[in-house]
């Protein structure tokens, strides 16, 4: 009689074991993004699995609503549109502390493909981040240059960016590229929420 219920708890543990050894092996999901502009959608796939911290934290701002009315506030053509720290009026919204430069993944900043903005100092990235409009691949890392953090890909909507780079630029509060009619964004959401 006493074999059964040890048998059973051996069962039931090896089931557990499997289960989480399964659960171990399975890559991260790469998930969705969509962000809702006031000249249309542009959805993002985020790559988890090759810029892990940048993700996260691109997701943390995303899943807070920071970028909820924040603008694309630097429009080059020909190159890309920069957004996700600055409101209508100019105003730099505070954020999180600075992360780690990823560069070093393998991804390359491609036309479409999404990065992070920073300063001179390769781990002061924020929640500042822009799409390449065409490939800018000296903007990768090397063993010259520290580069910018690549972290996911546009899957839908590139019209939208292209038709963002054409917006007439200005200068304002000693930026330049500073889009004359603001592009907004209107929401970051992950796509499984929409």
């Amino acid at each position: 009689m006493r074999k059964i219920p040890f048998l059973m708890s051996t069962l039931l543990a090896l089931a557990v074991f499997c289960a989480t050894t399964a659960k171990a092996q399975t890559p991260l999901p790469n998930p969705q993004v969509v962000i809702a502009t006031n000249h249309g959608k542009i959805t993002v796939r985020l790559f988890r699995d090759k810029a892990p911290v940048t993700v996260e934290n691109f997701l943390a701002y995303v899943d807070d609503g920071f970028y909820d009315g924040t603008i694309f506030h630097r429009v080059i053509a020909d190159f890309m549109i920069q957004g996700g720290g600055f409101l209508p009026d100019m105003t730099q919204k505070p954020t999180r502390d600075p992360i780690v430069n990823e560069s070093r993944n393998r991804l390359h900043n491609v036309r479409g493909s999404i990065a992070m903005a920073r300063t001179g100092d390769p781990d002061s990235a924020t929640a500042q981040f822009f799409i390449n409009q065409r490939t800018n691949l000296r903007l990768d890392w090397s063993p010259a240059e520290p580069g910018y953090t690549v972290f996911g890909e546009v899957t839908d909507g590139m019209s939208v960016v292209d038709y963002i780079t054409t917006a007439p630029v200005t200068r304002v509060n000693g930026m330049s590229d500073v889009p004359e009619e603001p592009v907004i964004i209107q929401s970051i959401r992950r796509k499984s929420l929409l």
